[in-house]
Order: C-alpha cells, then structure tokens, then sequence
C-alpha cells in the first residue's frame, strides 16, 4: 500500500468510528447555548489555537452564537503568561469575561490533558460555567 492509500485507509477508519450520537449531542447542546443566549469560549494551545481562532468566525457567523477564544487576544494571552503562569492562563481570561452558567467552553486538543486546559475547564467549580464535554458526561 502506497502512502497515499495508507492515509485514506486511515482516514475512512477514523470516520467508521466516530461517534454519530456523540456528535448530535454536541450540535443539540450547541442549538440550547444559542436559545439561551449563551457564549461560547473556545480554548486551545498550537494548532488547535488556530483552529479555534477560525471557528470563532463559523460560530458567529454561521452558527449565530456569540462566541469568544482568548487566543484571538495576543498580547493579554502572553502578558498572563509571563506574569501569572502557563497553567492558569485561560481561567484568568475566563475570570475577566465573567463566564456564567449560560455560557459553555469548548476545547480543542489533540492531545488532551494538558494542565491549562484544566485551569481554565474549572466548570463544575465556582463561577466558571459549565463544558460542554461536562453537561454530556452526567
């Protein structure tokens, strides 16, 4: 098998086994933030930093929800950085934005895990809001 099979035989694997369900929870938890007039925080770090800027656009634009991701603001993301830490930088962004039980984070992450994405997923403590990965997971 050449490389180019060897990807698209990967690729259609990993779509054979995506959750359909899954995915219809989140669209339907996405539909309820929207009528509640909720926002939408998007966190993530490298690439999926990127991606998070970008869909900013889609969600507001095409999704009609008020959405955020405090990598769209360089120089408040690198001065918390440097002054508060690597670990908390997205809870302190969130802290400022007043994230309220309407509002709903969603992280990007190919690998998971890592310990800012903790910081600032507080969502079942104080007044941080709830993930949507949370809601999905009782």
């Amino acid at each position: 098998m050449n490389h180019a099979e060897s990807f698209f035989a990967a690729a259609a694997q990993i779509c054979h086994d995506i959750s359909f369900a899954s995915i219809e929870d989140l669209a339907s938890e996405l539909d309820r933030l929207r009528d509640r007039k909720g926002r939408l925080f998007l966190i993530g770090v490298g690439g999926s930093a990127a991606n998070c800027s970008h869909a900013v656009n889609d969600f507001r634009k095409l999704c009609g929800i008020e959405t955020y991701s405090p990598v769209d603001n360089v120089s408040e993301l690198t001065a918390r950085t440097n002054d508060e830490g690597w670990d908390t930088v997205f809870a302190g962004w969130l802290e400022i934005s007043q994230l309220n039980e309407k509002d709903a984070i969603l992280v990007y992450s190919v690998g998971g895990g890592q310990r800012e994405y903790r910081q600032g997923d507080r969502s079942r403590q104080g007044p941080f809001g709830e993930s949507v990965r949370d809601r999905r997971s009782r």
